[in-house]
């Protein structure tokens, strides 16, 4: 069994070597160190808290949080640096997509096989 574990950590690695985990990775780090974007990402959380804990007490969030979320929320997704951390997570997630497509693949040919592999 420790030879499959041993596969998922090179798979890792390799993952971690792509191209789009490399854009992604960049990405990040440049919103962390975009301070207004942090600041705003921390709003928004405030206010997805807030809203979260109204509906948790059976409430509805009145129009006033819902609109200045909307206005943060609409306000982050505007921000360049943003924009550019959402595409290279959807690249990255085509890659994870194709990956996890492979693996099934393989899984399907591997439980049609008459030979037994031990751990």
């Amino acid at each position: 069994m420790a030879g499959i574990y041993d596969m998922a950590k090179d798979l890792g690695g390799a993952l971690a070597r792509t191209d789009e985990y490399q854009a992604l990775k960049r990405a990040g780090e440049v919103v962390d160190q975009d301070r207004e974007l942090v600041e705003l990402r921390n709003e928004i959380r405030k206010l997805e808290d807030e809203i979260e804990a109204l509906l948790r007490a059976g409430q509805q969030p009145g129009e006033e949080l819902a609109r200045r979320y909307e206005e943060k929320a609409s306000e982050l997704q505007g921000r360049p640096t943003f924009q550019r951390l959402v595409a290279a997570q959807a690249n990255f997630d085509k890659v994870m997509y194709k990956v996890n497509e492979t693996m099934a693949r393989g899984l399907q040919e591997g439980a049609q096989s008459r030979i037994i592999v031990s751990s």
